[in-house]
């Protein structure tokens, strides 16, 4: 149950909606691109979660990053033509690729993870230690919520 409160609705839902990632998304590009970083935001949580775990299914990918399959797979196709990642046939279930990082995918994790990390600094510039605490505590609830 929701108490009384002075909600300002559009910045609810501008926040629900996606307009927060979609500026940090933006920000996160264009700081790519000033440090000659051919990735995009999408890309980028690609290779996060392969420099994690590597030779991984597109299912796997999909389900980490909440795309689709079409949207995957275009996405894998355009890494593959980059040569930032390969698919290699699953020995398991010859229907299944594994995607796995090429050296130029894995060498790109440094410097990228600097680009990242300074994106998210100037995005929670002014937030205190606290507030990030009960923001994210927070959008986890609406989260759960929201899967349900």
């Amino acid at each position: 149950m929701i108490e009384p409160f002075n909600f300002d609705i559009s910045l609810i839902f501008a926040i629900l909606n996606g307009k927060v990632s979609a500026a940090i998304n933006r920000k996160l590009l264009r700081n790519f691109r000033d440090n000659e970083l051919d990735i995009t935001p999408e890309q980028w949580t690609v290779l996060l979660f392969l420099w994690k775990r590597d030779g991984v299914s597109q299912q796997e990918l999909c389900n980490a990053t909440f795309k689709d399959k079409p949207s995957m797979t275009r996405l894998i196709d355009h890494m593959e033509k980059q040569g930032l990642v390969v698919r290699i046939a699953s020995r398991d279930d010859r229907r299944a690729n594994l995607i796995y990082l090429t050296r130029q995918g894995r060498d790109l994790e440094e410097c990228a993870g600097r680009v990242a990390n300074r994106t998210l600094k100037e995005a929670l510039e002014g937030l205190t230690t606290e507030e990030l605490r009960i923001s994210q505590e927070v959008l986890r609830k609406v989260f759960s919520n929201a899967k349900s």
